[in-house]
């Protein structure tokens, strides 16, 4: 059947992934130059005033900051093994020689062919080692902070550093938040795409939904 042929793949996939990245190039946009008519502006300003309190009083809250913060590098870490998960499955399925890859004719709309197939698993399987990536970084910068969170007296801070300030820890946090919501948004778009193996017309669908 027509409707079956490979320029489903080629129309509505990059479709979708235009869709994507013209929505998060706005939402960036808005967050630069708007931060308050978003939810990312609005928890940002709300991080920062956080952290300011939290080294404020410093001696009553650095019990409450650290549990905050590890709850938080429990959340990416969690998110970092899932990703992990999927790349090993991923990768099993690429290297295998079992009939999942090779998906019903009469099941999947658009091009189904050993390459269609390798290229879809592919980019799925990057996909979520990108997300992994991020989310290792965000934990990093998020491991550093409950360190920093806790110099006591950090405005002026004890080493006489001058850039070591609270502006700099509330920076580091927040760059480990940024690093976090990019590996959470990719860890989004791969699912989408996971859709790709079944057809074309359910990764527009499902890009169309989340946007």
């Amino acid at each position: 059947m027509e409707w079956r042929k490979w320029y489903l793949d080629a129309i509505l996939v990059p479709l979708a992934l235009t869709m994507m990245v013209c929505y998060h190039i706005y939402l960036s946009f808005m967050v630069r130059t708007h931060p308050f008519s978003t939810v990312i502006g609005i928890n940002s300003h709300g991080r920062r005033i956080w952290i300011s309190a939290m080294i404020k009083e410093n001696q009553k809250t650095n019990i409450l900051a650290v549990q905050t913060l590890r709850n938080i590098i429990m959340g990416a870490t969690l998110m970092a093994t899932t990703c992990v998960v999927l790349c090993a499955g991923l990768a099993a399925v690429i290297s295998s020689t079992y009939s999942i890859k090779r998906p019903l004719n009469d099941a999947v709309y658009g091009a189904h062919g050993d390459f269609a197939i390798a290229v879809k698993y592919l980019t799925i399987l990057t996909i979520f080692i990108f997300s992994f990536f991020f989310h290792s970084l965000a934990i990093r910068f998020l491991n550093q902070v409950t360190i920093l969170i806790n110099i006591p007296n950090l405005d002026p801070n004890p080493s006489g550093c001058f850039f070591l300030t609270s502006e700099y820890v509330s920076e580091m946090f927040e760059k480990g938040f940024l690093l976090n919501t990019v590996g959470n948004r990719l860890f989004y778009a791969g699912f989408s795409l996971m859709q790709w193996i079944f057809g074309p017309l359910l990764v527009f669908l499902s890009v169309l939904v989340m946007q």
